[in-house]
């Protein structure tokens, strides 16, 4: 399935980088909730990955809605932007919450 296929949907998230945790490669600590979809696999080659928005404490899993999707457009690995079934974020809030990591590729979010 594509990626933006996501938008809309309730979508079940294996978190691998729960908020707070270093990344395992870089000096970056995560401000957000970081994981993926199991049993997808993205234009990587790995599974979809996803941002967590609106949990504020880390967690190992999580349902919720794909508000969006983050398109890297010089990297072949989009992002899923999954939120609790009530909340909501602009495309300015998505951006400054997920910019720790977003900054380093040229991306557009699609709705």
């Amino acid at each position: 399935m594509e990626s933006k296929n996501y938008i809309g949907k309730i979508v079940n998230v294996k978190i691998d980088r729960p908020l707070g945790s270093k990344h395992p490669n870089w000096d970056m600590i995560y401000p957000v909730n970081y994981g993926y979809v199991p049993n997808t696999v993205s234009g990587d080659g790995e599974e979809l990955d996803c941002y967590v928005l609106g949990v504020f404490e880390p967690i190992e899993e999580f349902n919720g809605k794909c508000i969006a999707v983050i398109n890297r457009i010089n990297d072949n690995d989009d992002k899923l932007i999954i939120v609790p079934g009530d909340k909501n974020y602009s495309n300015e809030q998505i951006e400054a919450l997920t910019e720790f990591q977003e900054r380093y590729f040229k991306s557009k979010i699609i709705r």
